[in-house]
């Protein structure tokens, strides 16, 4: 009995293996999690996203067309998600389906992911932004001008970002100590509060800030405080060595090239700033939780989206973690990009119409999307 039973199910993967590979797109919802206040949770759309969904259909072919391996697709409303879609392949050689949980690697949409432990710690009064980053970080070499928490996750604080083939670090660091070594006794290239100067180094400096005043490991933190109380199953950081669930493999492609494999890279010198793999539905519910006060006070969240200013005046056009700006029509933004090696990202979040789209794919090649493209797939589900 044992045997027919092994025999039908062997029958049934086969039967469902040819309608993965002959299907074009792939489309499917999870299992709900439990959700903190604010999370998106899955549940049934109450209005007809129909040309919505055809439009986020079309635009992802399109950029399967122009060769990126696999994405994925996820578009929240009013806080419940309504539009996820995986396309292409998490993995070309074996035929891997990308599916709407696939794990890709999200780039600098961690940031914004590290600004909202950054402000828990604000909120508990064991940081204090405007500190000098020695108070928590003893470590940190003095730079001969105040570096505070808050220019840290604004980038003015003057740190350098990556240089020479930094972005393709494989060795593997230990702690995020360790990981400041890169970089620490570098000059400054600019004078703290000056000039907006983007560094992912600046948020690895942060994530030893949140890792000090918290009494925990960062990535313990991230994951019993942020991850977990969001219901964000599928976010989690890139270990290359360890067996992970439905990771994507990672490509690239240069001008009038064949798509290829990634170089191998070890992120753990970048957790913060770049290092954490998520799914579009991961994004969506996080950049919801977001939209209104719940998982963050009031005036965390204005201080996330608020943008900061320079020494003279200037607004940056970036709060901590995100850059605050406008659409393409003209509607009021919160995003982030991500790229990393083999990986691209892009969350936005619109504050007027409580909608929320990620998309990310496992290709950071020439070619490939532009961030309009995303803007045109939330917009068409804002319409409805």
């Amino acid at each position: 009995m044992k045997k027919k039973a092994s025999m039908r199910f062997g029958r049934w993967q086969f039967f469902a293996a040819i309608l993965i590979l002959t299907a074009g797109y792939f489309r499917g919802f999870s299992a709900p999690a439990a959700y903190a206040q604010g999370a998106a949770a899955l549940v049934p759309a109450t209005k007809d996203y129909s040309k919505a969904d055809e439009h986020a259909r079309a635009v992802a072919k399109e950029w399967l067309a122009r060769g990126i391996p696999g994405l994925s697709v996820a578009v929240a409303g009013d806080g419940r998600i309504v539009y996820s879609e995986g396309f292409g392949f998490a993995d070309l050689e074996e035929r891997v389906p990308a599916w709407p949980t696939t794990k890709f690697r999200i780039g600098s949409v961690s940031k914004p992911l590290t600004a909202v432990a950054l402000l828990q710690m604000v909120e508990q009064g064991k940081i204090d932004l405007d500190a000098p980053v020695q108070k928590y970080v003893p470590a940190f070499p003095d730079k001969g001008a105040k570096i505070t928490v808050r220019l840290l996750a604004g980038h003015l604080a003057g740190i350098r970002h990556y240089q020479g083939d930094e972005f393709l670090i494989a060795k593997h660091y230990d702690n995020v100590l360790d990981g400041l070594k890169i970089f620490q006794d570098d000059p400054l290239v600019a004078s703290p509060g000056t000039k907006f100067s983007y560094s992912s180094y600046g948020f690895n400096l942060l994530s030893a800030v949140i890792e000090s005043a918290s009494g925990e490991n960062f990535l313990a933190y991230m994951h019993g405080h942020v991850f977990g109380p969001l219901g964000l199953r599928n976010t989690i950081e890139d270990q290359p060595a360890e067996i992970i669930e439905q990771r994507a493999r990672f490509y690239s492609r240069l001008k009038d090239q064949p798509v290829r494999n990634a170089p191998f890279v070890d992120n753990s010198y970048k957790w913060a700033g770049g290092g954490f793999l998520s799914s579009a539905e991961d994004l969506a519910r996080f950049g919801s939780a977001l939209l209104q006060p719940g998982f963050l006070k009031p005036e965390s969240l204005q201080l996330l989206f608020t943008s900061q200013k320079t020494m003279d005046g200037k607004e940056t056009g970036y709060g901590m973690g995100w850059f605050i700006g406008k659409s393409k029509s003209g509607q009021r933004i919160y995003e982030h990009a991500g790229g990393s090696t083999g990986g691209s990202s892009q969350l936005i979040l619109y504050p007027d119409a409580r909608v929320v789209v990620a998309m990310i794919c496992n290709f950071d090649g020439y070619g490939g999307w532009d961030k309009e493209d995303i803007e045109s797939i939330g917009e068409a589900f804002e319409k409805k």
